[in-house]
Formats: structure tokens, sequence, C-alpha cells
């Protein structure tokens, strides 16, 4: 703890430091139960995404033999043309939110092409956009989580750091100023004694 002056100057210093503390304390503790059930809803969204492409995948598996067909160069028709996203705000912080996949409009002779195509672009562009929304709502956890970590710090730096050594602060100059008041109050009986010993002596006299 810094070697504090022991004034009355200094002693108001600690108390409006005190009070700050306390005013911006709740604040921080509100930030930080604001991202926590952020990132738990986020979560769990994220778990049903992860579901939701395990069952696609594995629906994919009983027809993925026939995208071998020479004659489908179907990755043509799965590269987006446009991601399109927004920034939403939790607790002061900007996080990424998905909002859709643009693909390119399909362009292909029905006659030549297989009748399955349609419906494998389908699927397989719906995996693409799942996969999409999963990295951005990543990506937003972990921006969630990093601001998190700096709250937590701060919500302790003020729980078990400041607070505490401003009260500290605070009790010890007023035990100072107390005791330098008493010493004042003990030395002015002091003098008042020994003058009027001195009125009686002259009194005497």
């Amino acid at each position: 703890m810094a070697k504090i002056k022991l004034t009355k100057g200094e002693l108001k210093r600690q108390r409006d430091a005190l009070k700050q503390f306390q005013r911006y304390l709740p604040t921080l503790q509100l930030k930080k139960q604001q991202l926590q059930l952020e990132i738990l809803q986020q979560n769990i969204i994220l778990q049903e995404l992860k579901q939701t492409v395990i069952k696609r995948k594995q629906s994919i598996l009983t027809w993925a033999g026939l995208l071998a067909e020479p004659r489908v160069e179907i990755r043509l028709f799965l590269k987006p043309e446009k991601i399109i996203t927004h920034s939403k705000n939790i607790a002061g912080v900007d996080i990424p939110v998905f909002e859709k996949l643009e693909f390119s409009e399909l362009d292909y002779d029905l006659f030549l092409m297989p009748l399955w195509l349609d419906a494998a672009i389908g699927v397989l562009r719906e995996m693409i956009v799942l996969n999409k929304e999963i990295l951005t709502r990543q990506s937003g956890v972990d921006i969630l989580r990093q601001e998190l970590r700096v709250t937590t710090q701060r919500v302790n730096l003020f729980e078990k750091v400041k607070i505490p050594w401003a009260q500290e602060n605070i009790r010890l100059i007023k035990i100072y100023i107390g005791d330098q008041m008493a010493n004042a109050v003990g030395r002015s009986k002091i003098a008042k004694r020994k003058i009027e010993e001195l009125f009686l002596e002259e009194a005497r006299v």
C-alpha cells in the first residue's frame, strides 16, 4: 500500500475516491452479468447449430456418391457472392451478427444435368450458411469472453483492492487526526493549567 498523507485534505480525497469506486462498481457488476448471460445464450444457439450441421451431414452421406458424377461440377454453385452481417451491442461491446449469404442464381441446362442437382445444391448451400453462422457466432462469443475477462478483472480490482484500500486509508487518517485532536486538547488543558497556576502564584505575591 502506498504511503498516504495524514491530512484532512487527503481524507476528503480518499472519501471522494471511495464514493466514486462504490458508484462505479454496480455498473461493472451489471456489465459482467449481461456478458455472462449473453455468452450462455450464444453457446446454447451454437450447440443447436452444430447439432443441425451433424444431422445434415448424416443425411448427405446417403447420396454423397452422386457428387462424383463427372458431368457435375457442383462447387461452381456453392461459392457465396456476398456475406451480410450487422453489429449488435451487448453491454457496450459490438459483436458481429450473421444475417445471410447470397449466392449467384442457378444457371445451367436442366436437360444436361441430373434431376437431383437442384436439391443437392440447396442442401449444400444450407450447410455452408450454417457453418458461416457458426463461425460468426463463435467470433462474437470470443469477443464477449475477452470483454468478460477484462470486466471481471476490473470488478475484482474495485472489490478487493481499490475499495478496501480507500476504506483503510480513511480509517488510518481518521485515527491520526483523532489522535492529533486529542493531543491538541491535552496540550491545551496543560497550557490552561499552567496559566492558572501562574496566575495563582502571582496572586500570592
